[in-house]
């Protein structure tokens, strides 16, 4: 019977694992390294016969459902389970464990070690959870700065400080759009949705039009509290270690004029 990337997959990630990582009695006569099949098979829920087929490539596209299953019972880890998500042609989105994950230290250590640019690390929803001293000082006309989305649409200051407020409102949303299905936990997002309704009349029109837009690199004309007009230069990167995590850096210049 031939094979296939999902079946050759799943079978190296089996053979890695230790029958005592699921509480099986490691045994004296396993004929192969890891797990049995029949082992994986109960722990994630399927009847043996369909796992078998998933390794044999006969069942080339298992649900969602299975899926996550199978990345419990095989203790993938991130990278492992979007790999897995990708083979089976599946949509993948983050669970709760990876969406709390802490920002690396060594990313804070490189954020607080850039003088000249400013950092700022985002979840999925756009909470802060990262910003170096630059960056503060950047923002810190802002009552509290512990959302994008709260600080564009909720603080007044937001209306003063993003001079172009509209298209800076706009992109925000597009952003949100684009990292929603990454948001594991939703009652956070179902939260800050109902925040944004409640207290911002322009939010819903604006969620309204379905744009659907991540961040990448922008221009923008700020206002700072204290230090007048000047222009920042946006860029956004992917935080590979903790994938639906972002880190914009930017560096900022006087504007000509008021």
């Amino acid at each position: 019977m031939g094979g296939s990337e999902l079946g050759d997959f799943l079978r190296t990630r089996r053979s890695k694992l230790r029958p005592q990582e699921l509480g099986l009695p490691p045994g004296e006569h396993r004929r192969v390294p890891g797990l049995r099949r029949e082992e994986v098979a109960i722990d994630a829920g399927l009847s043996v016969d369909f796992y078998r087929r998933l390794e044999q490539g006969r069942e080339p596209h298992p649900s969602e459902r299975v899926l996550s299953a199978l990345t419990r019972t095989l203790r993938l880890d991130v990278h492992e389970q979007r790999h897995l998500y990708a083979l089976a042609g599946v949509a993948w989105r983050l669970n709760e464990r990876v969406y709390l994950s802490a920002v690396p230290g060594e990313l804070l250590t490189l954020l607080d070690s850039w003088r000249e640019a400013g950092a700022i690390v985002l979840d999925p929803v756009l909470d802060v959870l990262a910003m170096n001293e630059k960056a503060e000082e950047l923002f810190d006309g802002f009552a509290d700065t512990s959302n994008l989305l709260e600080m564009v649409f909720l603080d007044p200051e937001g209306r003063r400080f993003f001079v172009d407020w509209e298209a800076s409102a706009e992109a925000t949303v597009a952003n949100l759009r684009a990292s929603a299905d990454f948001a594991a936990t939703p009652a956070r997002q179902v939260e800050l949705l109902d925040q944004l309704r409640a207290g911002s009349p322009e939010f819903p029109a604006i969620w309204a039009k379905h744009d659907v837009r991540p961040k990448t690199h922008e221009t923008k004309l700020l206002r700072h509290h204290s230090r007048g007009l000047l222009t920042a230069e946006f860029h956004a990167f992917n935080v590979a270690s903790v994938p639906g995590y972002l880190l914009f850096v930017y560096n900022e210049r006087a504007a000509e004029s008021d």
